[in-house]
Parts: C-alpha cells; structure tokens; sequence
C-alpha cells in the first residue's frame, strides 16, 4: 500500500465517520447540532433524479447558509406543527468521487425508515448525498450537501432534514 493509498484510506474513514455523526445526530433528535456540520456559507438541497438529469437548480427544501439550517431547526422546535416522528438512517460507504486541495467531493447512499407517532414504520426516502466537503487537519464540514432522492413522489411532510 502506498501513502496516496493510505492517505484515502484515512480520507474515506474520516468521511464515513461523520456521515455516521451527521445522521446520528438526527436520528437521535439532536437537530440543534446538525447546522453545525455546515460551513457558515453553505448549500443545503433535497431534490430527486429527475430533477438532477434535467438541470432545475432549486430543489423542495433550499438553504444557502449555516443561519437558515439553524433557523429551520428553531422553527422546527418552536413554530412547525407536524406529527410526531423519528428517523433512522441506513449508509453506505463514502464514495470520493475527487478531490481538489482541502476540498472533497463524494457520493453516499442513504435509506431512511421514518417511524410515526402510531409505531409505523414505513421507508421514507432513499437515494444519495452529494457532497462537497471542507477538509482540513481540525474538521471535515459540508460546503454543499445535495440530498437526490431516487422518487420524484416526496412525501408532503418532510419536517426533518434528511
């Protein structure tokens, strides 16, 4: 193994880790921390494949910086009605699709089971993230995190980030 190897070895593990963090922190209702993954000026988006292969740039949910993922989640807390739910998220392994500088771009699968007040759980989303990340020796954030959904059909309660 040589160190370019060893060094995306280290990348991927690193990447894994806090896809895992990020998905975690939802799961588990620690939305407070999920702008923090973000760079303060940031790309959040939840579109589908279609839309993608089409070009439309703006997706179902669009947030362009840290302060609107922290505003969304203080709505969510304090202002938003929606019934009761949690998430649970299934990931594949990072794939890094290139690299340039600090800066990283990889692709991972996610599927995510929702569980309703009721105890059904049904599967909610699956599709990839595509990410842009900041890499640097102290932290990895997302510049730009594009949720493509596999389904055009997304469902009309979409309360929690994806």
């Amino acid at each position: 193994m040589n160190d370019t190897t060893t060094d995306r070895t280290s990348l991927s593990a690193a990447l894994a880790e806090l896809m895992e963090d990020y998905a975690r922190a939802i799961d588990r209702d620690e939305l407070e921390r999920w702008p923090d993954f973000f760079e303060t000026k940031c790309i959040y988006k939840v579109t589908n494949r279609e839309n993608v292969a089409a070009g439309y740039p703006i997706g179902v949910i669009y947030a362009n910086s840290r302060a609107m993922l922290q505003d969304r989640v203080m709505s969510l807390r304090d202002a938003n009605i929606y019934e009761d739910q949690c998430y649970r998220h299934l990931l594949g392994r990072p794939f890094i699709t290139h690299t340039d500088g600090d800066t990283v771009h990889a692709e991972t699968s996610f599927l995510v089971m929702r569980t309703m007040q009721d105890g059904v759980t049904s599967v909610f989303a699956t599709g990839s993230y595509h990410d842009v990340l900041s890499v640097t020796t102290e932290r990895i954030r997302f510049v730009e995190r594009i949720v493509v959904c596999d389904s055009a059909r997304i469902d009309t309660l979409m309360a929690l980030p994806l």
